[in-house]
């Protein structure tokens, strides 16, 4: 994508009123007004929470919107040009249940608070194999006490891959720290029963890999308390 095209995109992402875009500072103070009052402030309505990590060009997040009206949905990514393709559909759809909120998912314990919520989805993650990498990879025990600290005690974590790496190195990490697993799946689309919304939805880069005949994993769970 073109530096100008870039800047045209989070020129007018400014202009959206479905994207949040908090500065670090504002986030580490602690007083962001956000924090605690997503529901009530931006969907103005109480309807379960539910967060996309990565979220890319967010198109999953709007299929998932669109699929269930009864959530709140958010997707979260540090690259505003991206998500400015989702962000711009739901507007043009009129899709009033999803935002997307443009920071660090490390920060992510900042922008929301404790109990807020409902569930998680990773979806397709960088598995950052290098060992050198393994405090970005998002499904880390760090990780997991960020989403623990936002999540309801009943709250959930989807973890969809395409890295065969990634599903075993978090199935292993769930099972040695005593977490929940409650679903898991190496070949999501060769398994009958399934779940619907794991299969229904898919990413652009999803429908590629299923090309290549890639197996796409599912990882469902529940972070103890």
């Amino acid at each position: 994508m073109g530096s100008k095209n870039k800047l045209r995109r989070f020129k007018e992402n400014e202009t959206f009123s479905n994207v949040f875009q908090p500065t670090r500072e504002e986030l580490v103070a602690g007083n962001y007004d956000l924090k605690g009052h997503w529901r009530t402030s931006v969907f103005k309505n109480e309807n379960p929470l539910v967060l996309e990590l990565g979220c890319g060009k967010g198109e999953y997040s709007v299929a998932l919107a669109k699929k269930y009206p009864n959530k709140n949905f958010i997707g979260i990514d540090i690259k505003g040009a991206r998500f400015w393709r989702g962000a711009k559909t739901a507007i043009e759809e009129g899709i009033s249940n999803v935002a997307f909120l443009r920071t660090q998912i490390e920060l992510i314990d900042h922008a929301f608070a404790e109990n807020e919520v409902d569930e998680i989805w990773i979806t397709f993650p960088d598995p950052q194999i290098k060992y050198k990498r393994t405090k970005h990879r998002m499904t880390n025990e760090a990780f997991l006490k960020r989403y623990k600290k936002i999540l309801k005690t009943e709250g959930v974590v989807n973890l969809k891959t395409d890295s065969e790496f990634m599903h075993g190195y978090t199935l292993g990490l769930l099972h040695g720290a005593g977490h929940e697993v409650l679903y898991a799946n190496h070949n999501v689309y060769k398994q009958e029963g399934s779940p619907e919304e794991v299969t229904s939805i898919q990413t652009f880069y999803e429908s590629q890999y299923l090309e290549q005949n890639k197996p796409i994993t599912y990882i469902r769970f529940k972070i103890k308390h």
